[in-house]
């Protein structure tokens, strides 16, 4: 039978506050974003790996703020003055910043702090691991508060895996929803990446998303199908 031709189109995830899935290793970083505006300092951080929720929860805080969005490489040029202006501002991926934008994020940290805006900070690094060239920019860095996320777990993943599924109006059984999450990585990556391929395997085979296809599906990416 002959497969049908898939285009991976893409889809928008629920990214709102009541689509967050809260568990113990995240209740720390959905307090402090639910707490503001009386935030324990004007610039407050979280730090964890990729798909921990950083992100999703910045963007919580940009539909409730009003913040304004930038990443490391955009501080070199950026008007600092003109984004403290905007009272609210989000730094992404903070690990990614390079020498040619740290005197601008100092200058923004001071700023921030004198004219009483507000900055949330990520990074997949704790912020005092950084490898940096400016000692004092180290030293403000270390000052900030800062929330850790952690990996999700057992419970968590699978809210996860029926989240994305859901984002995809995918209806599936709770039986593979929990074959995959005692078998996937622990991250949400590992997550996002099993979903989409069930996605496309059941759209080109025209079969629906069961348990040995999920079998099929991980032992193609090496992960434990048994």
């Amino acid at each position: 039978m002959a497969r049908q031709l898939v285009f991976e189109l893409g889809h928008r995830p629920a990214s709102g506050r009541e689509d967050f899935l809260i568990a113990p290793s995240n209740e720390a970083a959905v307090a402090l974003i639910d707490a503001w505006p009386d935030w324990p300092d004007r610039i407050v951080a979280l730090s964890g790996p990729s798909g921990s929720g950083k992100t999703h929860l910045a963007e919580v805080w940009r539909m409730a703020s009003g913040a304004v969005s930038l990443r490391p490489d955009m501080l070199a040029s950026a008007d600092i003055p003109g984004l403290v202006a905007q009272r609210a501002i989000i730094l992404e991926d903070l690990e990614t910043l390079t020498s040619k934008g740290e005197r601008a994020l100092f200058h923004l940290l001071n700023l921030v702090r004198a004219e009483e805006a507000f900055l949330l900070i990520t990074s997949r690094e704790a912020l005092a691991r950084l490898p940096l060239a400016l000692p004092d920019l180290t030293s403000r860095l270390k000052a900030v508060p800062q929330i850790e996320l952690g990996p999700p777990d057992d419970v968590l993943l699978a809210g996860i895996l029926v989240k994305l599924f859901d984002d995809r109006q995918l209806r599936v059984t709770p039986a593979v929803v929990s074959y995959l999450a005692s078998r996937i990585e622990r991250s949400v990556k590992a997550a996002r990446e099993a979903v989409a391929e069930l996605d496309i395997a059941s759209l080109s085979g025209k079969r629906p998303i069961t348990v040995p296809l999920a079998a099929e599906i991980l032992g193609r990416q090496g992960e434990m199908p048994l």
